[in-house]
């Protein structure tokens, strides 16, 4: 068998590898991720007023309220990985969303 080598983990304060927002590809995998969650019983996260949501549209609404209690984890060639917590990286869409509204003002 061959042996694996020792993977460094980091989590520092602040995101090192990647872009610093949630990509579309992680996105689709929370999504999908959480929606069979969901889809298997999993207890719902948000107060929902329309009972007949899909699971996949549950799992958007909980994404865009940033409930979730996930983290992303980011890993480089070299075997060096970062877990980065789902809220840390909702934050630049949050942030787009206030400057907005402060524009709009």
């Amino acid at each position: 068998m061959a042996k694996r080598e020792q993977v460094s983990t980091r989590e520092p304060d602040n995101i090192e590898i990647g872009p610093p927002k949630l990509t579309r590809f992680e996105r689709a995998r929370v999504v999908g991720a959480r929606a069979l969650q969901v889809s298997m019983g999993a207890p719902v996260l948000l107060d929902l007023k329309d009972p007949t949501l899909s699971p996949i549209d549950i799992a958007i609404m909980e994404l865009e309220e940033g409930v979730l209690p996930i983290s992303i984890r980011r890993a480089l060639p070299d075997g060096t990985s970062q877990n980065i917590p789902l809220k840390w990286l909702l934050r630049p869409e949050e942030e787009k969303k206030l400057r907005g509204k402060k524009e709009d003002s």
